[in-house]
């Protein structure tokens, strides 16, 4: 354990940030980062005054509250927006589009097709045949009105 005595307190600040750096990749949540960041500029505030480990450890909570906070503030005020809302809503994606009923829709509910594929559907009452125009969903069930 010689090693460990002659191991300048920088090296340990920076190879914290650095898997901290690395746990974030691996668990994504986006709340490890701003801790290696702090980590790291503690290991550059080692390096530039030595000092004792308390006082380090007191700049890395210190620095780790502040970095939280002010990314917490910034992804408050600029939010990241999804590149397409409709990703996995495969039933919003078909908003607009046309179906063909193929159980008649009584009590607000049957089934629909569209395109090679059927699919619950709740809305006006409809016979075998007609055609509805999809409003939206509601998880699997799409939601039709007339025509």
């Amino acid at each position: 354990m010689e090693w460990w005595n002659s191991l300048d307190p920088f090296w340990v600040w920076l190879a914290l940030g650095l898997f901290l750096a690395g746990a974030e990749i691996l668990v994504p949540g986006f709340f490890l980062m701003w801790l290696a960041g702090a980590a790291l500029l503690t290991g550059i505030v080692a390096f530039l005054m030595p000092g004792a480990i308390p006082l380090q450890v007191t700049v890395f909570a210190i620095l780790s509250i502040v970095a939280v906070f002010i990314g917490r503030n910034y992804f408050r005020s600029n939010p990241i927006l999804e590149a397409d809302p409709k990703m996995n809503r495969r039933g919003m994606r078909l908003a607009g589009e046309i179906a063909t009923v193929v159980s008649p829709i009584n009590g607000g509910t049957g089934r629909v097709k569209h395109g090679d594929s059927e699919w619950l559907a709740k809305g006006c009452e409809a016979a075998v045949g007609d055609r509805v125009r999809i409003s939206g969903s509601d998880g699997a069930v799409l939601i039709v009105e007339p025509l």
